[in-house]
């Protein structure tokens, strides 16, 4: 299997190039990254397998995509490259609507036409659990079947990716799948994010800005469970065990209130809570999430492995040994975007 990673210098996809290369019958895996502020090649610097083959570039160059896919013959694209911070949307929704909508045509038609020379690429679109919108208090967890009610922008460009996959499967009977999965944490997480900004700011020193009441929830899962749901889903699709055009959804049954998680961080940190600092509520903020993943578990066989103690406190401790990866990107213009979302944060 010849296999191509789109963003696999970010946070999840870097994970998914690790496991992606321990799959017996891989035989290359190439990774496009465009390295803007959130992908960084230091995230793979340890990765030693010349099977691996890094490509600087955006998937919105048509030309290299196809070039990419022809020229190395590949068998699955796994595509995570995106624009994917709610905040950053609310800011400036255009890279949003180019990477997440635009780029995702460009690998749609190119694979198009390759499969028309004669190839027969699948595509694994990674998507996300913001696309069904916000969940009551008493509301069942999100299905692969609930309607979807994306409610800012950034939930608006992945669902109309979302939708433009399932019309190429649609229209052109292209190979291809989407899943969706609840928040990420794990190693390696750009820290605009909520655990690791809370982890580096209270290790630091410094206000942990937390919107609203931080009573907000989220179905928390590790990033290494999201890679492996990932990759079980692309073996399912590549051997014909799954349809083209299905989706699956991940998730942890592990919902979170974000103030409570905060309060954990700095209880293992052992800093005091006056570090917490209040401030306005996004706007639109969707309250709260959960994903059932029962589809996923008796169609693949996969389930989440690690449990949210155990998985926050690896994290935490990741982030407070690896310095050099956190010194390396919370300099610049990542302060910069901090002061200016978030005003001083001194203590």
């Amino acid at each position: 299997m010849r296999i191509l990673v789109t963003g696999g210098c970010g946070f999840i996809g870097n994970h998914v190039v690790r496991k992606a290369l321990s799959i017996p019958g891989v035989e290359i895996v190439v990774n496009i990254d465009a390295l803007t502020y959130s992908g960084h090649p230091e995230n793979l610097n340890d990765v030693e397998d010349e099977r691996y083959t890094f490509v600087h570039g955006s998937i919105n160059d048509h030309e290299l995509i196809h070039n990419i896919l022809n020229d190395k013959q590949i068998d699955v694209i796994l595509h995570l490259a995106a624009e994917s911070h709610v905040d950053r949307s609310i800011n400036s929704v255009q890279p949003f609507i180019e990477t997440n909508i635009d780029g995702t045509r460009v690998l749609l038609e190119s694979v198009l036409a390759c499969n028309q020379q004669g190839q027969n690429i699948h595509f694994v679109h990674v998507s996300t659990d913001e696309v069904y919108g916000s969940l009551g208090p008493n509301d069942d967890p999100f299905t692969e079947n609930t309607p979807l009610n994306p409610q800012n922008p950034y939930a608006a460009s992945k669902a109309g990716s979302d939708m433009l996959v399932q019309s190429f499967v649609n229209t052109h009977k292209v190979s291809a799948v989407i899943t969706r999965c609840s928040n990420n944490y794990g190693p390696r997480q750009f820290p605009e994010k909520l655990i690791p900004l809370m982890t580096l700011n209270a290790l630091n020193n410094r206000k942990l800005p937390l919107y609203g009441d931080g009573k907000q929830v989220r179905d928390w899962i590790h990033v290494e469970d999201h890679a492996n749901g990932i990759l079980c889903t692309m073996l399912a699709l590549f051997v014909g065990r799954i349809e083209t055009g299905e989706v699956f959804n991940f998730g942890a049954n592990n919902e979170q209130e974000n103030i409570t998680i905060v309060r954990n961080i700095l209880s293992q940190i052992h800093a005091d809570e006056s570090l917490i600092k209040h401030v306005s509520d996004r706007p639109g903020h969707d309250r709260r999430y959960a994903m059932g993943y029962e589809k996923a578990n008796s169609v693949l066989g996969w389930k989440p492995e690690i449990d949210w103690a155990t998985g926050l406190s690896e994290t935490i401790e990741w982030y407070r040994l690896n310095t050099a990866w956190t010194d390396s990107i919370t300099s610049g213009q990542y302060k910069e975007y901090i002061h200016t979302q978030y005003g001083n944060l001194a203590k």
